[in-house]
């Protein structure tokens, strides 16, 4: 846990772009709350390799996602079964489960037709706020604690130079 909180304090302290860190956040958010093995997930990390995304960010929000997915699930599977049982849309899912694509993606299951829609529907909101917070944890909370005598202690070391310059020289590869 305490682990997690660092690699997230890093990833938000980083000079990484807000945008590619929501994105990678929303993406993440898509590939832990619906089952992994999908389809739709080949689709999520295509286009997380294809984008610039921050991968840490990805990978530590898809784990962070899964655990909370399973707590989440009851209210996905009221989600999928009212979809999937909605008049409406019954020639649509009969249309698409006689198709050989949408059978081998488990789109009839309830909870993965719950949880699919609810991320989707949440990805663009998440993007956005994740970059309202993003910036303004850096311009109100970062630009605090870089202020503090622990910090302005660490930047005089020789640890923090080397640090520096381990830094500088992956961001130009």
């Amino acid at each position: 846990m305490i682990n997690s909180i660092a690699k997230l304090l890093s990833i938000l302290n980083s000079g990484t772009d807000p945008n590619q860190i929501s994105l990678a956040f929303a993406f993440s958010m898509v590939a832990g709350l619906t089952p992994f093995f999908g389809i739709h997930n080949l689709v999520v990390f295509f286009l997380v390799l294809v984008l610039r995304v921050n991968l840490s960010a990805f990978i530590l929000g898809t784990a962070l996602f899964s655990g909370l997915a399973y707590g989440l699930d009851p209210l996905f599977h009221i989600i999928g079964l009212k979809l999937l049982t909605w008049d409406a849309l019954r020639g649509v899912w009969t249309q698409m489960y006689n198709t050989a694509i949408f059978k081998v993606a488990r789109f009839n299951n309830t909870i993965f037709m719950g949880s699919l829609v609810s991320s989707i529907i949440l990805f663009v909101p998440f993007v956005l706020a994740g970059n309202l917070l993003i910036r303004k944890y850096r311009k109100h909370v970062l630009s605090y604690v870089e202020k503090t005598r622990i910090v302005q202690a660490w930047k005089a070391t020789g640890m923090y130079r080397v640090y520096q310059s381990y830094r500088d020289l992956r961001s130009r590869l």
